[in-house]
């Protein structure tokens, strides 16, 4: 596939006029009408680039975040060239692959909106959907169908659709639907496609495996990216991106004192795991949070239900997987918060692309735990943005900021008007007390039923980043530029010999070096020597887990085994130090 650099070769340009903008693209007239009444105005870049070349009949591979427009660049050609009011049964002229259910709905409606004015059939396709409903439909005959990969291979075999008169096809975020496992099944759907069709790929980033698609299946295609875009000097970046040093044990105050500060209209906190979903979506609606939890557990009537109540504005919080969010469309977002940093710059460009969208300012949160600065170094090399360090707001901090909200209602209460009727207790209260008393208990009332005022009472304790004996210690060393502790092995507080166990008298201490500041179990250290050595528990005694390190008791004879076989595997994402204890 030769790839056509579209920087190279000339596309009709957008005139100055807005209301032109589109009518110079080549766009048809009925869908002019159907984006002037949407309220469109002036195409995005992605939409200048690929629009043309697309309504040109040419293949297509595009790099372009999500949020850039890119639906309507990709669907506004498609309605154009396959959309003739004549369906044929099981036969779609035009097909849209995505990874996620929740795309592939968002897809459709965006695909009906534009298409209206033309009678354009729409058709959404994915899993937990009634597969009889997607039948009649498919045999009445639809123009263009939106599915996820999976369902459109369920019905390929089935024989109940049928690619051989396809005009256009569609691959959007192609890159998360290679996350997720599709590659088979694109390369099925797309071997099994016309070879008349036409060919777009949309991919946020351009890895060697997207190319590798593109080379296999697309024809003389044009390669366009657009840019992210570059904030001009002394201008506020759409994403404010910073980031706050926090150990595990205090994630959750530490983002409910962030978000008290922040006061954000919607967000989405992402976590790993479905538990740590769970558990934080517990904890933030006891904090007084409207938080709605989402992953991979849950039911696709969970699921829409879910969305339904956050993007009505009934939940502040969405807490989900990434799995789970993978394809969520949501414009409201003012916060994305990544609870864990994300292992790859990718998913973090994915994560935060879900705020600052239509020219709105948003922010993008991450929570560090210690010793992982180099996991948020790797990002910042490979997006070549800056992530801003912060500290975790004090209680002073927040009280200050609860009073400046309070004074900013009180203001915008005063401005509006209609306090007659309140007057007259003032007068009275004021021939008794000092009116500065009055007015001053006024506030105190105000300030105290607000609901962030509610919160703060269980917030009395500041968060500590070091460990507990670093005053023992003496003053802590200079911090780096991330604000992270400069850890050595150094060793605190002993702790006390492993216990007489009976029939453990032959057997020695283990090092280990990670402990609690690294979120390190029991459990992890006997699946670890359990899983590497093939021992069995009963060669494992006392494990006494500290702060920055831990000590296992294990039977002498399989000691050096277990040390070779720990040295030889990574505790909690990372290698560690392991030896035999010296007692002091």
């Amino acid at each position: 596939m030769p790839l056509t650099d579209s920087m190279s070769e000339t596309l009709p340009e957008a005139k100055d006029d807005q209301v032109s903008g589109f009518a110079g693209l080549g766009i048809a007239p009925e869908l002019l009408s159907a984006l002037a009444s949407l309220g469109y105005e002036e195409p995005t870049p992605i939409q200048r680039e690929a629009i043309p070349p697309l309504i040109a009949g040419r293949d297509l591979l595009g790099q372009a975040a999500t949020g850039t427009g890119k639906t309507a660049a990709f669907a506004l050609p498609m309605i154009q060239r396959c959309v003739d009011g004549n369906p044929k049964p099981n036969r779609p002229r035009a097909l849209v692959l995505v990874p996620t259910r929740e795309l592939a709905m968002q897809v459709s409606e965006a695909v009906h909106r534009y298409g209206k004015a033309k009678g354009a059939t729409v058709l959404p396709i994915y899993g937990g959907q009634s597969f009889r409903q997607q039948l009649r439909s498919l045999e009445r005959g639809v123009e263009i169908v939106v599915a996820t990969p999976g369902r459109a291979v369920d019905h390929l075999e089935r024989g109940t659709m049928i690619l051989d008169e396809l005009t256009m096809l569609v691959l959007d975020e192609a890159d998360e639907m290679l996350d997720m496992g599709f590659a088979e099944d694109l390369d099925k759907i797309l071997s099994h496609a016309s070879p008349q069709r036409q060919t777009a790929l949309f991919s946020a980033t351009l890895a060697p495996r997207i190319l590798a698609i593109g080379e296999r299946h697309l024809h003389d295609a044009l390669r366009i990216a657009v840019a992210r875009e570059r904030t001009p000097a002394g201008e506020l970046p759409r994403v404010r991106q910073v980031a706050y040093v926090v150990p595990r044990v205090h994630k959750p105050t530490a983002l409910g004192r962030v978000l008290d500060m922040e006061t954000p209209t919607s967000a989405i906190v992402f976590c790993r795991t479905r538990l740590e979903v769970d558990q934080l979506s517990d904890a933030m609606n006891a904090r007084g949070y409207r938080a709605e939890a989402l992953h991979g557990g849950f039911a696709q009537e969970q699921r829409d239900r879910v969305m339904q109540r956050f993007r009505s504005g009934a939940a502040d919080l969405l807490i989900a997987t990434d799995v789970a969010a993978r394809g969520l469309d949501i414009e409201h977002v003012s916060h994305v918060v990544n609870y864990d940093v994300p292992t790859e710059p990718d998913a973090y460009v994915h994560r935060i692309g879900r705020t600052g969208r239509a020219g709105r300012d948003g922010v993008a949160i991450t929570f560090v735990e210690p010793r992982e600065h180099r996991l948020l170094r790797n990002i910042q090399q490979a997006t070549g943005q800056k992530i801003t360090p912060a500290t975790i707001p004090t209680v002073a901090d927040l009280r200050h900021r609860r009073l400046e909200l309070t004074r900013a209602s009180l203001k915008e209460t005063i401005l509006a008007g209609e306090l007659t009727v309140y007057r007259d207790l003032v007068n009275e209260l004021a021939s008794e007390l000092d009116p500065m008393d009055v007015a001053a208990a006024a506030v105190k009332l105000a300030h105290e039923s607000s609901r962030a005022e509610g919160k703060a009472q269980a917030d009395e304790k500041d968060i500590v980043v070091e460990p507990r004996d670093a005053q023992r210690r003496g003053p802590p060393p200079e911090r780096p530029s991330w604000g992270f502790e400069q850890r050595g092995q150094e060793r605190g507080p002993r702790p006390p010999p492993p216990r007489d166990r009976g029939n453990r008298h032959d057997s020695v201490r283990i090092f280990v070096g990670a402990g609690r500041f690294e979120s390190l179990r029991p459990g992890d250290l006997v699946g670890a020597i359990t899983n590497e050595t093939g021992l069995t528990n009963a060669s494992i005694g006392a494990i006494e887990i500290a702060d920055r390190f831990s000590l296992v008791e294990v039977a002498t004879e399989h000691a050096d085994r277990i040390i070779q076989a720990l040295r030889g595997t990574k505790l909690r994402g990372r290698r560690v130090i392991v030896r035999r204890d010296q007692p002091t």
